[in-house]
């Protein structure tokens, strides 16, 4: 299959996969503190992380150079999306908040002709743009609906939309420089590094330490942080590398739209969030946008860019 094909297939598993996780997120916060969760999620994530590792008989080292060139990408995602992402789903619904993370499309937009010279079509930004129109227009509607409305929960998901974005700008040049593993290794262990840390000092500080891993005694809490740890912690770095390796990330960011699509029903079918008629407008406009930014795909770039046959096969990380 050609690298292009397998990098669609893996934008649009990242895709489902970030859907379903605003619902998963919800469910974990139910019975454990936002840090609590972050911590639990990627402790599960390290650990299925260090499982491959030993299974692969590889081993991931990093020079002071190394760490670097990799550390940005480490305090953009997972550190400041997902710190952003949990503190706003706790002042918002997950419906909510997936309509406003489908705006990173247009702040990868900008970021990437910025920092990586890649300028999109006139055709591609129509449908980029037509896009996001529809998550503004589900959004307008919403509001208008519901007087209630948290802007804390809005400032704090768009502030993890611009974390999103800046990372598929700057992991577009890093992921041609290091093997996938590599990245998702390193990416996961910081994750759980300070996310632990976090939550156990927060622990100490409100002498609650016993109370750490309570949550787990919960059948619902485990399984969602099964699902956040493994598959959108874990699983989703390494898709999302696989992209960025090979699509712009103007193309890759899009599918942030699909989703929002994703998220809206799983709100609505499973934590029972209601839908309107403009979630089903707003919803085809996002598609067509998706689709048509991906056909009408010509990016243009001042640099040329080296292409990877196979991005697997590129160096780890070493000392």
């Amino acid at each position: 299959m050609p690298d292009n094909k397998k990098a669609y297939l893996a934008a649009i598993l990242y895709a489902i996969i970030i859907g379903f996780s605003f619902f998963f997120t919800k469910i974990s916060l139910m019975e454990a503190s936002p840090l609590d969760t972050l911590a639990h999620r990627f402790t599960m994530a390290f650990l299925i992380a260090i499982i491959i590792k030993l299974l692969r008989r590889t081993s991931v080292k990093m020079s002071a150079k190394d760490s670097v060139k990799i550390l940005p990408l480490v305090f953009l995602y997972p550190i400041f999306f997902f710190t952003f992402q949990v503190f706003g789903l706790i002042y918002t619904s997950s419906s909510e908040a997936g309509i406003i993370q489908a705006t990173i499309p247009i702040f990868t937009l900008l970021s990437a002709s910025l920092f990586l010279k890649e300028y999109a079509g006139r055709a591609q930004k129509f449908f980029l743009y037509l896009s996001v129109t529809g998550v503004i227009f589900i959004f307008v509607m919403n509001d208008l609906q519901h007087a209630a409305h948290s802007w804390k929960g809005t400032i704090l998901i768009l502030l993890s939309s611009i974390a999103a974005a800046l990372y598929n700008v700057i992991a577009r040049k890093v992921t041609k420089q290091y093997s996938l593993f590599a990245l998702t290794y390193v990416m996961t262990f910081f994750g759980f590094v300070t996310f632990n840390s976090m939550a156990v000092i927060n622990h100490i500080i409100n002498h609650s330490i016993s109370s750490f891993l309570l949550p787990f005694t919960s059948s619902a809490f485990l399984i969602s942080i099964v699902y956040l740890g493994v598959l959108s912690s874990l699983l989703t770095a390494f898709l999302s590398n696989y992209s960025l390796s090979i699509l712009p990330a103007s193309k890759m960011s899009v599918f942030s739209n699909l989703a929002t699509l994703i998220t809206i029903m799983a709100g609505v079918i499973f934590l029972h969030e209601s839908i309107h008629y403009y979630h089903v407008i707003g919803a085809m406009i996002i598609l067509a946008g998706v689709i048509g930014t991906n056909y009408f795909g010509g990016i243009q770039s001042k640099h040329n860019s080296k292409t990877f046959a196979d991005p697997l096969q590129k160096r780890e990380v070493k000392q």
